[in-house]
Protein backbone atom coordinates (compact mmCIF):
# COMPACT_ATOMS: atom_id res chain seq x y z
CA UNK A 1 0.00 0.00 0.00
CA UNK A 2 1.07 3.36 -0.59
CA UNK A 3 2.64 5.36 2.33
CA UNK A 4 1.93 9.13 0.97
CA UNK A 5 -2.45 8.91 2.36
CA UNK A 6 -3.73 7.03 4.68
CA UNK A 7 -7.56 6.12 4.98
CA UNK A 8 -9.34 8.93 6.61
CA UNK A 9 -11.91 6.47 8.91
CA UNK A 10 -12.72 8.98 11.48
CA UNK A 11 -13.49 11.59 8.50
CA UNK A 12 -15.72 8.50 6.88
CA UNK A 13 -17.61 8.24 10.11
CA UNK A 14 -18.21 11.84 10.68
CA UNK A 15 -19.57 12.26 7.36
CA UNK A 16 -21.80 8.84 7.90
CA UNK A 17 -23.76 11.16 10.46
CA UNK A 18 -24.09 14.24 8.36
CA UNK A 19 -25.57 12.19 5.39
CA UNK A 20 -27.97 10.57 7.58
CA UNK A 21 -30.53 11.73 5.20
CA UNK A 22 -33.21 12.55 8.20
CA UNK A 23 -32.94 9.57 9.64
CA UNK A 24 -34.33 9.38 13.30
CA UNK A 25 -32.56 6.14 14.34
CA UNK A 26 -29.82 7.20 16.79
CA UNK A 27 -27.50 4.11 15.66
CA UNK A 28 -26.64 2.20 12.75
CA UNK A 29 -25.84 -1.69 12.63
CA UNK A 30 -23.89 -2.02 9.78
CA UNK A 31 -23.90 -5.79 8.30
CA UNK A 32 -22.23 -5.37 4.76
CA UNK A 33 -18.63 -6.46 5.02
CA UNK A 34 -17.78 -4.42 2.65
CA UNK A 35 -19.28 -1.08 4.51
CA UNK A 36 -17.46 -1.89 7.19
CA UNK A 37 -14.07 -2.28 5.68
CA UNK A 38 -14.82 1.13 3.87
CA UNK A 39 -15.34 2.54 7.67
CA UNK A 40 -13.47 1.48 9.62
CA UNK A 41 -10.66 -0.87 7.50
CA UNK A 42 -11.57 -3.78 9.31
CA UNK A 43 -11.51 -7.07 7.37
CA UNK A 44 -13.53 -10.18 8.56
CA UNK A 45 -16.29 -11.64 10.17
CA UNK A 46 -18.12 -8.83 12.53
CA UNK A 47 -20.89 -6.45 13.32
CA UNK A 48 -20.69 -2.82 13.39
CA UNK A 49 -22.43 -0.77 15.67
CA UNK A 50 -21.94 3.29 14.89
CA UNK A 51 -23.84 6.66 16.50
CA UNK A 52 -22.82 9.58 16.62
CA UNK A 53 -20.55 9.70 19.69
CA UNK A 54 -18.97 5.62 19.76
CA UNK A 55 -18.76 3.23 17.07
CA UNK A 56 -18.26 -0.47 17.97
CA UNK A 57 -16.64 -3.59 16.48
CA UNK A 58 -18.15 -6.88 17.35
CA UNK A 59 -16.24 -9.66 16.30
CA UNK A 60 -15.80 -13.43 17.75
CA UNK A 61 -12.17 -14.82 19.21
CA UNK A 62 -10.83 -15.54 15.55
CA UNK A 63 -10.40 -11.71 15.06
CA UNK A 64 -10.01 -10.22 18.41
CA UNK A 65 -6.33 -10.22 18.93
CA UNK A 66 -6.00 -9.02 15.18
CA UNK A 67 -8.49 -6.48 15.61
CA UNK A 68 -7.04 -4.70 19.13
CA UNK A 69 -3.46 -5.43 17.39
CA UNK A 70 -4.25 -3.26 14.04
CA UNK A 71 -6.16 -0.68 15.86
CA UNK A 72 -2.87 -0.02 18.24
CA UNK A 73 -0.94 0.07 14.96
CA UNK A 74 -3.70 2.68 13.36
CA UNK A 75 -4.11 -0.14 10.53
CA UNK A 76 -8.21 0.23 11.47
CA UNK A 77 -10.27 2.98 12.86
CA UNK A 78 -9.78 4.15 16.72
CA UNK A 79 -12.94 2.46 17.73
CA UNK A 80 -14.25 0.46 20.39
CA UNK A 81 -14.25 -3.41 19.79
CA UNK A 82 -16.12 -5.75 21.58
CA UNK A 83 -15.78 -9.17 22.12
CA UNK A 84 -18.67 -11.99 20.84
CA UNK A 85 -18.28 -14.58 23.52
CA UNK A 86 -21.33 -16.84 22.12
CA UNK A 87 -23.61 -15.43 19.57
CA UNK A 88 -23.37 -12.06 17.63
CA UNK A 89 -27.39 -11.26 18.26
CA UNK A 90 -26.87 -11.82 21.35
CA UNK A 91 -24.12 -9.50 21.54
CA UNK A 92 -25.64 -6.69 19.74
CA UNK A 93 -28.24 -6.34 22.55
CA UNK A 94 -25.91 -6.20 25.25
CA UNK A 95 -23.96 -3.70 23.50
CA UNK A 96 -27.41 -1.67 22.84
CA UNK A 97 -28.74 -2.10 25.97
CA UNK A 98 -25.71 -0.61 27.21
CA UNK A 99 -26.15 2.61 24.51
CA UNK A 100 -29.47 2.87 25.55
CA UNK A 101 -31.14 2.28 21.99
CA UNK A 102 -34.64 2.21 21.53
CA UNK A 103 -34.14 2.33 17.90
CA UNK A 104 -31.16 1.29 15.10
CA UNK A 105 -31.23 1.38 12.02
CA UNK A 106 -30.05 -1.79 9.88
CA UNK A 107 -29.00 -1.82 5.95
CA UNK A 108 -31.90 -3.68 4.32
CA UNK A 109 -29.93 -4.65 1.75
CA UNK A 110 -27.48 -7.14 3.63
CA UNK A 111 -30.10 -7.96 6.63
CA UNK A 112 -31.49 -11.06 5.95
CA UNK A 113 -34.91 -11.99 7.24
CA UNK A 114 -33.29 -14.90 9.22
CA UNK A 115 -30.89 -12.45 10.94
CA UNK A 116 -33.67 -9.74 11.47
CA UNK A 117 -35.42 -12.29 13.20
CA UNK A 118 -33.54 -13.20 15.58
CA UNK A 119 -32.47 -9.95 16.55
CA UNK A 120 -35.85 -9.06 17.07
CA UNK A 121 -36.19 -12.26 19.68
CA UNK A 122 -33.12 -10.98 21.66
CA UNK A 123 -34.22 -7.47 21.45
CA UNK A 124 -38.40 -7.55 21.33
CA UNK A 125 -38.71 -3.94 22.36
CA UNK A 126 -36.38 -2.36 19.64
CA UNK A 127 -37.24 -0.19 16.99
CA UNK A 128 -34.88 -1.69 13.33
CA UNK A 129 -35.40 0.88 10.81
CA UNK A 130 -34.36 0.03 7.31
CA UNK A 131 -32.32 2.32 5.08
CA UNK A 132 -31.10 1.77 1.47
CA UNK A 133 -28.05 2.81 0.38
CA UNK A 134 -26.80 5.02 3.09
CA UNK A 135 -23.12 3.56 3.30
CA UNK A 136 -23.10 3.37 -0.32
CA UNK A 137 -24.02 6.60 -1.17
CA UNK A 138 -21.40 8.05 1.18
CA UNK A 139 -18.64 5.57 -0.58
CA UNK A 140 -19.73 7.09 -3.91
CA UNK A 141 -17.71 10.30 -3.25
CA UNK A 142 -13.75 8.74 -3.29
CA UNK A 143 -11.43 10.29 -0.75
CA UNK A 144 -7.99 11.09 -1.75
CA UNK A 145 -6.38 8.11 -0.40
CA UNK A 146 -9.09 6.15 -2.37
CA UNK A 147 -8.56 7.86 -5.87
CA UNK A 148 -4.59 7.06 -5.03
CA UNK A 149 -5.20 3.29 -4.84
CA UNK A 150 -8.16 3.45 -8.02
CA UNK A 151 -5.18 4.92 -10.16
CA UNK A 152 -2.87 2.56 -9.03
CA UNK A 153 -5.36 -0.61 -9.48
CA UNK A 154 -6.02 1.37 -13.05
CA UNK A 155 -2.56 1.25 -14.33
CA UNK A 156 -2.17 -2.07 -13.57
CA UNK A 157 -5.43 -3.49 -15.39
CA UNK A 158 -4.15 -0.96 -18.35
CA UNK A 159 -0.81 -2.64 -18.41
CA UNK A 160 -2.53 -5.80 -19.02
CA UNK A 161 -4.55 -4.11 -21.67
CA UNK A 162 -1.75 -3.01 -23.66
CA UNK A 163 -0.16 -6.44 -23.55
CA UNK A 164 -3.45 -8.03 -24.83
CA UNK A 165 -1.87 -8.50 -28.28
CA UNK A 166 0.52 -11.16 -26.89
CA UNK A 167 -1.89 -12.78 -25.78
CA UNK A 168 -4.83 -13.17 -28.16
CA UNK A 169 -3.99 -15.24 -31.31
CA UNK A 170 -6.25 -17.40 -33.55
CA UNK A 171 -6.02 -20.76 -32.24
CA UNK A 172 -5.87 -20.26 -28.61
CA UNK A 173 -9.03 -20.68 -26.69
CA UNK A 174 -11.30 -18.43 -24.72
CA UNK A 175 -10.39 -20.13 -21.26
CA UNK A 176 -6.72 -19.60 -21.96
CA UNK A 177 -6.66 -16.56 -22.66
CA UNK A 178 -8.94 -15.26 -19.54
CA UNK A 179 -6.07 -17.64 -17.96
CA UNK A 180 -3.39 -15.57 -19.02
CA UNK A 181 -5.48 -12.61 -18.51
CA UNK A 182 -5.43 -13.39 -14.52
CA UNK A 183 -1.95 -14.11 -14.78
CA UNK A 184 -0.82 -11.05 -16.70
CA UNK A 185 -3.02 -9.17 -13.49
CA UNK A 186 -1.17 -10.67 -10.93
CA UNK A 187 2.24 -10.12 -12.35
CA UNK A 188 1.32 -6.12 -12.57
CA UNK A 189 0.76 -6.38 -9.03
CA UNK A 190 -2.93 -6.77 -8.32
CA UNK A 191 -3.91 -9.41 -5.52
CA UNK A 192 -6.75 -10.75 -7.52
CA UNK A 193 -9.24 -10.41 -10.90
CA UNK A 194 -12.03 -8.12 -9.39
CA UNK A 195 -14.65 -10.60 -11.26
CA UNK A 196 -14.42 -13.48 -13.45
CA UNK A 197 -12.49 -12.37 -16.31
CA UNK A 198 -14.60 -12.58 -19.84
CA UNK A 199 -12.99 -13.69 -23.33
CA UNK A 200 -16.32 -14.05 -25.48
CA UNK A 201 -15.28 -14.58 -29.06
CA UNK A 202 -17.64 -14.96 -32.24
CA UNK A 203 -21.10 -15.98 -31.64
CA UNK A 204 -20.32 -15.53 -28.01
CA UNK A 205 -19.52 -12.18 -28.17
CA UNK A 206 -23.21 -10.75 -28.60
CA UNK A 207 -23.94 -12.10 -25.14
CA UNK A 208 -22.91 -9.23 -22.84
CA UNK A 209 -21.65 -11.32 -19.83
CA UNK A 210 -20.77 -14.65 -21.57
CA UNK A 211 -18.22 -17.03 -19.33
CA UNK A 212 -15.04 -18.00 -21.22
CA UNK A 213 -15.30 -21.59 -22.75
CA UNK A 214 -13.03 -24.05 -24.81
CA UNK A 215 -14.33 -22.72 -28.07
CA UNK A 216 -10.48 -21.37 -30.37
CA UNK A 217 -10.65 -18.11 -32.03
CA UNK A 218 -10.88 -18.23 -35.56
CA UNK A 219 -10.83 -16.13 -38.64
CA UNK A 220 -13.38 -13.77 -38.69
CA UNK A 221 -14.31 -13.36 -35.17
CA UNK A 222 -15.12 -10.27 -33.07
CA UNK A 223 -13.63 -11.19 -29.30
CA UNK A 224 -14.44 -8.96 -26.29
CA UNK A 225 -12.34 -8.81 -23.42
CA UNK A 226 -13.78 -7.35 -20.07
CA UNK A 227 -11.65 -7.78 -17.04
CA UNK A 228 -9.65 -5.91 -13.96
CA UNK A 229 -7.88 -6.21 -11.00
CA UNK A 230 -8.01 -5.49 -7.59
CA UNK A 231 -4.86 -3.55 -5.78
CA UNK A 232 -4.82 -2.87 -2.49
CA UNK A 233 -8.62 -3.25 -2.07
CA UNK A 234 -9.94 -1.32 -4.78
CA UNK A 235 -11.03 -2.47 -8.50
CA UNK A 236 -9.56 -1.35 -11.92
CA UNK A 237 -11.95 -2.35 -14.87
CA UNK A 238 -11.65 -2.74 -18.55
CA UNK A 239 -13.12 -3.71 -21.93
CA UNK A 240 -11.16 -4.24 -25.41
CA UNK A 241 -12.44 -5.66 -28.21
CA UNK A 242 -10.00 -7.50 -30.53
CA UNK A 243 -10.58 -9.08 -34.33
CA UNK A 244 -9.18 -12.20 -35.84
CA UNK A 245 -8.11 -11.36 -39.26
CA UNK A 246 -10.63 -9.15 -41.54
CA UNK A 247 -14.28 -9.30 -39.75
CA UNK A 248 -17.06 -8.47 -41.90
CA UNK A 249 -17.75 -4.74 -42.77
CA UNK A 250 -20.73 -4.81 -41.07
CA UNK A 251 -19.08 -6.20 -37.50
CA UNK A 252 -16.54 -3.64 -38.18
CA UNK A 253 -18.93 -0.82 -38.11
CA UNK A 254 -20.65 -2.11 -34.91
CA UNK A 255 -17.27 -1.41 -33.08
CA UNK A 256 -16.66 1.85 -34.51
CA UNK A 257 -20.54 2.83 -33.73
CA UNK A 258 -19.51 1.13 -30.36
CA UNK A 259 -16.50 3.72 -29.97
CA UNK A 260 -18.21 6.83 -30.83
CA UNK A 261 -20.76 5.91 -28.42
CA UNK A 262 -18.34 5.78 -25.58
CA UNK A 263 -17.10 9.01 -26.99
CA UNK A 264 -20.30 10.78 -26.54
CA UNK A 265 -20.73 9.79 -23.30
CA UNK A 266 -17.19 10.94 -22.15
CA UNK A 267 -17.81 13.85 -23.52
CA UNK A 268 -20.95 14.62 -21.33
CA UNK A 269 -19.59 13.39 -18.31
CA UNK A 270 -18.92 16.32 -15.29
CA UNK A 271 -19.96 17.10 -12.00
CA UNK A 272 -23.37 18.23 -11.92
CA UNK A 273 -24.79 16.36 -15.14
CA UNK A 274 -27.31 14.03 -14.37
CA UNK A 275 -26.05 9.94 -14.97
CA UNK A 276 -29.04 9.62 -17.01
CA UNK A 277 -27.86 12.00 -19.62
CA UNK A 278 -24.46 9.83 -20.17
CA UNK A 279 -26.47 6.79 -20.64
CA UNK A 280 -28.51 9.12 -23.28
CA UNK A 281 -25.25 10.21 -24.89
CA UNK A 282 -24.19 6.99 -25.61
CA UNK A 283 -27.95 5.67 -26.48
CA UNK A 284 -28.40 8.55 -28.99
CA UNK A 285 -25.03 7.68 -30.96
CA UNK A 286 -26.16 3.93 -31.25
CA UNK A 287 -29.61 4.48 -32.07
CA UNK A 288 -28.71 7.12 -35.11
CA UNK A 289 -26.48 4.07 -36.17
CA UNK A 290 -29.51 1.31 -35.99
CA UNK A 291 -28.13 -0.16 -32.96
CA UNK A 292 -30.61 1.59 -30.30
CA UNK A 293 -32.19 -2.03 -29.58
CA UNK A 294 -28.82 -3.63 -29.31
CA UNK A 295 -27.54 -1.50 -26.40
CA UNK A 296 -28.94 -4.27 -23.78
CA UNK A 297 -27.36 -2.73 -20.43
CA UNK A 298 -26.53 1.00 -18.46
CA UNK A 299 -23.86 3.05 -19.88
CA UNK A 300 -21.62 2.17 -16.80
CA UNK A 301 -21.32 1.96 -12.97
CA UNK A 302 -19.79 3.28 -9.88
CA UNK A 303 -16.00 1.55 -9.01
CA UNK A 304 -13.83 1.31 -6.01
CA UNK A 305 -14.02 -1.17 -3.21
CA UNK A 306 -16.87 -3.51 -4.76
CA UNK A 307 -16.23 -3.19 -9.36
CA UNK A 308 -19.94 -2.80 -9.29
CA UNK A 309 -21.21 0.15 -6.79
CA UNK A 310 -23.22 3.89 -6.72
CA UNK A 311 -24.15 5.56 -9.50
CA UNK A 312 -25.64 3.84 -11.99
CA UNK A 313 -25.01 5.17 -15.54
CA UNK A 314 -28.23 4.30 -17.01
CA UNK A 315 -31.60 5.21 -18.22
CA UNK A 316 -33.73 7.55 -16.53
CA UNK A 317 -35.05 6.60 -13.05
CA UNK A 318 -39.01 8.76 -12.46
CA UNK A 319 -38.05 8.56 -9.29
CA UNK A 320 -34.77 9.37 -8.88
CA UNK A 321 -32.07 11.99 -10.17
CA UNK A 322 -28.96 11.16 -9.92
CA UNK A 323 -26.51 13.44 -10.31
CA UNK A 324 -22.72 12.74 -11.10
CA UNK A 325 -20.49 14.48 -8.39
CA UNK A 326 -16.86 15.33 -8.44
CA UNK A 327 -14.77 12.62 -6.97
CA UNK A 328 -17.06 10.04 -8.12
CA UNK A 329 -15.56 7.20 -9.72
CA UNK A 330 -17.11 5.24 -12.49
CA UNK A 331 -17.44 3.21 -15.65
CA UNK A 332 -17.97 4.07 -19.23
CA UNK A 333 -18.44 1.00 -20.90
CA UNK A 334 -21.82 1.26 -23.84
CA UNK A 335 -21.98 -2.17 -25.97
CA UNK A 336 -24.42 -3.12 -28.75
CA UNK A 337 -24.97 -6.84 -29.30
CA UNK A 338 -26.29 -8.46 -32.43
CA UNK A 339 -27.13 -12.51 -32.74
CA UNK A 340 -25.69 -13.86 -35.90
CA UNK A 341 -22.90 -11.11 -36.09
CA UNK A 342 -21.57 -10.49 -32.49
CA UNK A 343 -21.02 -7.83 -29.94
CA UNK A 344 -18.79 -5.31 -28.88
CA UNK A 345 -18.54 -3.63 -25.56
CA UNK A 346 -15.41 -0.42 -24.78
CA UNK A 347 -14.82 0.11 -21.38
CA UNK A 348 -12.58 2.51 -19.38
CA UNK A 349 -12.63 4.00 -15.88
CA UNK A 350 -13.06 7.78 -15.04
CA UNK A 351 -12.98 10.37 -11.86
CA UNK A 352 -16.02 13.04 -12.70
CA UNK A 353 -13.87 16.64 -11.97
CA UNK A 354 -16.09 20.01 -12.34
CA UNK A 355 -14.40 20.24 -15.75
CA UNK A 356 -15.19 16.56 -16.94
CA UNK A 357 -13.60 13.79 -16.41
CA UNK A 358 -10.18 12.20 -15.41
CA UNK A 359 -10.03 8.69 -17.76
CA UNK A 360 -8.27 6.46 -15.16
CA UNK A 361 -7.45 3.76 -18.10
CA UNK A 362 -5.01 4.69 -20.60
CA UNK A 363 -4.86 1.08 -22.95
CA UNK A 364 -5.37 1.92 -26.34
CA UNK A 365 -8.93 1.66 -27.68
CA UNK A 366 -8.48 1.33 -31.20
CA UNK A 367 -9.63 -1.92 -32.19
CA UNK A 368 -6.42 -5.14 -32.15
CA UNK A 369 -6.19 -7.14 -35.39
CA UNK A 370 -4.44 -10.70 -34.71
Amino acid sequence: MGDSLRPDWSGRLRRLWSSARGTSAPALIVSSPINIKYLTGFEGTSLLVATPASTWLLVDGRYEHAAREARTAGAIAAIDIRRVENRFDTTLATVAAELELAACACEAESVTVATLEAWRRVMPAMAFIPTYQWVEELRAIKDLFELERIRAACRATSEVGRALGTLVAAGRTEREIAGDIDAALLRAGCSRSAFPTIVASGPASAHPHARPTDRRLREGDLVVLDFGGVLDGYCGDLTRMAAVGQVQANARALVDAVRLAQDAALATVRAGVLASDVDQAARDVLSRHGLGEAFLHATGHGLGLDVHESPRIGRADAGRRIKLEAGTVCTIEPGAYVDGLGGARMEDDVVVTAEGCEVLTDAPRDLLIV
